[in-house]
């Protein structure tokens, strides 16, 4: 798992059929790497979010079907970065 912030909402209209209805956060982590993450808890930019990748972020998902290796796991309610 890594923490990552969600920056905004990626809109992509053709999907393949894997990703329909997901919802998509552009994420970036401490170093400015930006990655896209699918995301069914609601992050909003700005929020600090942990992410699971690999056959576990399928999981997190609730449906091992949805085509991702990168998903918000939950929303931080308190985190205090390094600055």
């Amino acid at each position: 798992m890594e923490i990552q912030q969600v920056e905004g909402s990626l809109v992509c209209t053709q999907r393949v059929p894997g990703l329909h209805r997901v919802h998509l956060r552009v994420l970036r982590d401490a170093r400015g790497k930006r990655v896209v993450a699918t995301d069914p808890v609601g992050a909003s930019p700005g929020n600090w979010v942990f992410v699971v990748s690999g056959s576990a972020a399928r999981y997190a998902m609730g449906d091992a079907r949805i085509l991702t290796d990168l998903t918000v796991g939950g929303i931080i309610d308190h985190w205090e970065p390094d600055t």
